[in-house]
């Protein structure tokens, strides 16, 4: 195991970070608003969700695609992008996503979707964010390099999609680093949740696999090669593989490391804690729209 850069406590700020934005930039993805983008762009649901989230990347090969997303089977991606790119220009799923993203936001906030609050939150955060490296994390990479909206509700959501862009791309790299596979990675999470947060063990294995495309022969294909690993142990009949003492303590490990390569974005900021306070009460009505996974009223 690696020693880490930043210390726990720059770390913690990173996770509440993570915890805080991610809802707020769900917004492009959950939702009667993305439904209906879906509708319109007429490429199914992975169509529709590798189109509007790869947009940025312009028309690069689906393989591209499959690599920055990394835990979908690359087939599915290669294929959703082709199906997504087949019947509209990148520009053109950026213009939906933008207008799927008005729609849904304007909803959520109500009134406060023009307030003071949501603009002076942008202004302290685009700061923070337009610093970043984005050395080795190309779909960050790939958001930094388009213009933020002027629209706050807007800005907003570019700001929380370079946050988990940029945070999302270091996990990557922390789980290639442990010699994990694609598959490999959403096994050990499984595993993992089921062992640390079984109140959330609906959003492993039953959410991962048929939303990333993986097939039952792949799946029990990576748990054998994790249980080979050391890193699971074998499924008791009717039940499924469970963690071992290294995969627990690998699997923690990489949600350390990932931390603490998304901590450098908050290390200079002395007011993080609060700053991510005030953006608490502005994402807090999307998730009580209630379209978010693990919502009132969403499954």
């Amino acid at each position: 195991m690696t020693t880490f850069r930043h210390d726990e406590a720059a770390r913690a700020v990173a996770r509440l970070a993570y915890r805080t934005l991610e809802p707020y930039h769900l917004a492009a993805y959950f939702g009667p608003h993305v439904d209906a983008a879906r509708e319109e762009l007429g490429v199914g649901w992975l169509g529709a969700y590798t189109g509007m989230r790869a947009a940025p990347l312009g028309a690069v090969p689906g393989q591209v695609v499959a690599a920055t997303f990394f835990g979908f089977r690359p087939e599915a991606v290669a294929k959703a992008w082709g199906l997504a790119l087949g019947r509209h220009t990148p520009s053109g799923l950026d213009e939906v996503r933008t207008r799927c993203l008005d729609d849904g936001l304007r909803s959520a906030l109500g009134a406060d979707v023009g307030s003071p609050a949501v603009t002076e939150l942008v202004g302290r955060l685009r700061p923070i964010l337009d610093r970043l490296d984005h050395g080795g994390r190309p779909l960050a990479a790939a958001f930094a390099a388009q213009e933020w909206p002027d629209t706050p509700h807007l800005a907003l959501w570019h700001a929380t999609a370079l946050w988990r862009e940029w945070r999302g791309d270091g996990h990557v790299a922390a789980l290639t680093s442990a010699g994990l596979r694609p598959l490999e990675s959403l096994v050990l999470y499984d595993a993992w949740l089921r062992a640390t947060s079984p109140e959330r063990a609906s959003r492993g294995r039953a959410f991962l696999q048929p939303t990333r495309r993986w097939t039952d022969e792949e799946w029990a294909g990576a748990e054998e090669s994790l249980g080979t690993s050391g890193l699971l142990t074998p499924a008791r009949e009717g039940g499924a593989p469970t963690l071992t003492e290294a995969g627990r303590r690998l699997r923690d490990h990489l949600e350390d490391a990932t931390d603490d390569a998304s901590a450098a974005a908050w290390a200079d900021v002395d007011d993080a804690e609060q700053l991510l306070t005030t953006a608490r009460a502005v994402v807090k009505k999307v998730i009580d729209a209630g379209w978010l996974p693990g919502t009132p009223g969403r499954a």
